[in-house]
């Protein structure tokens, strides 16, 4: 049975029979706004043989994981996915629904709005509940979801809402909020939803799946090494590599070393990449653009090399070193290796 219990829902996703980061992280963000609102958690899976992670989505913050486990859905089927949760959308009435800006979030929520007739707000980098007044009408609405995402190539900040139409829909980019701790000690309800998949199954049917794993994802880096447009080219990236090697350390890159062709998309840090919270971001000839301040605003120390002692990363550098990078990086890299060597 489906409890009409509004408050979140949580799209969840699963690999090899684990849940992915980004559920965690959805679940998160869920048990913060549902807190606002006094509500519950829910979360949908889909999927074969995942009824045993049921339990996990409760030990993550969900009060409730509806569960749909059929062989019909061993692989992501765009029509059959959307109509599962659409379906029980409109059995269970949330008030906001949320689902990860990965590949499979982008071409799923999307399917689910036009299927609901409700606006969808992509790629939000925070979520929020707040009142608002609409500035022509000047209706009072409360307990609006606050939607934030990156605008005009990341260049502005611009928080959405949905005054009228629900349920109220984000994809959240992953990295935007941390997981809640795992406790094993809490208890939830698990429904398992039957399978109707009425006219639309069997439409589309999946033959082979490639999977490609990436060996550049810096949610989970404790230090990153990144660079901008300062390195000057793919020489410098070389540098770069070196002493993130000694340092055990991750690369990363601004947007405006991506776009050059110096380095792949996959390593880009920023609003228009990958949101980081490393424990050490060692940033390089990086200016210090919006976009890419925000990508590593929850960085634990951010430490900033320029020659232009002016640029606008030392505003946000716990420490600065200003000087050319091709002279300060070897040093540094030197440095750790007699380090190294005498312990």
């Amino acid at each position: 049975m489906v409890n009409k219990s509004g408050g979140v829902l949580v799209y969840a996703e699963c690999k090899r029979r684990k849940l992915n980061r980004i559920t965690l992280e959805l679940l998160s963000a869920g048990r913060y706004l549902a807190g606002k609102l006094n509500s519950e958690v829910s979360a949908v899976l889909i999927g074969y043989k995942v009824r045993e992670l049921a339990k996990e989505l409760i030990c993550y913050g969900a009060d409730r994981a509806y569960v749909v486990d059929h062989q019909s859905f061993r692989y992501y089927v765009p029509l059959t996915y959307a109509k599962v949760i659409a379906d029980l959308i409109i059995s269970s009435e949330p008030e906001i629904v949320l689902f990860p800006a990965d590949s499979i979030g982008r071409d799923l929520a999307p399917r689910v709005a036009a299927k609901l007739n409700t606006g969808l707000t992509a790629d939000c980098i925070e979520l929020d509940i707040g009142d608002y007044e609409d500035p022509i009408s000047g209706r009072h609405y409360e307990k609006l979801l606050y939607q934030v995402r990156p605008a005009f190539s990341g260049d502005i900040i611009a928080t959405i809402v949905v005054p009228e139409r629900r349920p109220q829909m984000a994809t959240v980019r992953p990295g935007s909020f941390d997981p809640l701790p795992r406790d094993l000690g809490r208890e939830g309800e698990i429904v398992a939803i039957p399978v109707n998949l009425g006219g639309e199954g069997g439409v589309m049917e999946v033959i082979k799946v490639v999977e490609e794993e990436s060996s550049t994802d810096l949610r989970d880096a404790k230090i990153i090494v990144s660079g901008g447009r300062g390195v000057g080219g793919p020489y410098g990236f070389k540098l770069l590599r070196e002493l993130a090697k000694e340092l055990g350390a991750k690369l990363g890159a601004s947007r405006a070393a991506v776009e050059a062709g110096w380095i792949s998309y996959s390593h880009q840090v920023g609003l228009t990449g990958q949101i980081v919270k490393p424990k050490i971001y060692i940033a390089c000839g990086i200016s210090g653009a919006i976009q890419h301040i925000v990508g590593i605003r929850e960085a634990g120390v951010i430490i900033a090399i320029n020659r232009d002692p002016d640029a606008p990363i030392f505003d946000y550098a716990d420490y600065g070193i200003v000087g050319d990078l091709f002279e300060v990086i070897p040093a540094l890299i030197s440095k750790i290796k007699e380090v190294k060597c005498n312990k």
